[in-house]
């Protein structure tokens, strides 16, 4: 049986900013299996799992030195849990949630997403010819889910834009790895993703 958007991801099943609040290590690896949901203005619903993730935790955290160098990002990083987050780079933004509680610097970066609803919406943004390569990157699954700068420092249980609890993803099915891009911090093994699954990142790990 087919159901409609609304009845396959319903808002109120919504993540809320508690779901944020605690170790983003943690957080990351609980994140795979997740729906992003995004609810455009014409009312369409698009929906992807979440199959890769990365979690950045200040306090513990080498790479968070470039926050400092980045406008505007040590408050947003320090915000309350649970707020949508776009950091650039290479002028491309990347979709982070806030996690811990308000006053400390840590996030969730959502890598990859493997689509499950309205692709052909996310087309419109992304004309690939490779369907993989839809979603199978941080900037690319910005982009095809249409997440723009009005986002930015919203709720991440919002009507607009919403995660939902998915298919529980067994550890023996979790790959662990270090994070990709990185020079400090790049022996933590802070990043996550469900082995095998075509639409993880082509990234490599930077240890």
């Amino acid at each position: 049986m087919l159901f409609p958007p609304s009845v396959a991801y319903p808002h109120e099943q919504a993540l809320g900013p508690d779901f944020f609040a605690g170790d983003p290590v943690l957080v990351a690896r609980a994140l795979l299996g997740a729906v992003l949901v995004r609810v455009l203005p014409d009312g369409v619903t698009l929906a992807a799992r979440i199959v890769e993730t990365e979690a950045y935790d200040c306090p513990r955290d080498p790479s968070c030195h470039v926050i400092a160098r980045l406008p505007g990002a040590a408050v947003m990083m320090a915000g309350p849990p649970g707020r949508v987050y776009f950091h650039l780079a290479y002028d491309q933004p990347l979709l982070n949630v806030i996690c811990r509680p308000e006053g400390v610097q840590a996030s969730i970066l959502v890598r990859a997403a493997e689509p499950l609803l309205a692709e052909d919406r996310m087309r419109e943004r992304r004309a690939v010819r490779r369907r993989v390569d839809l979603t199978n990157g941080p900037a690319k699954l910005v982009q095809a889910l249409h997440l723009g700068p009005e986002l930015r420092g919203e709720p991440i249980n919002g009507p607009a834009f919403y995660l939902v609890p998915g298919a529980e993803v067994p550890d023996e099915e979790v790959t662990i790895t270090a994070r990709v891009g990185l020079r400090r911090g790049a022996e933590l093994l802070w990043r996550f993703l469900i082995g095998g699954n075509p639409w993880v990142s082509p990234g490599k790990p930077s240890a």
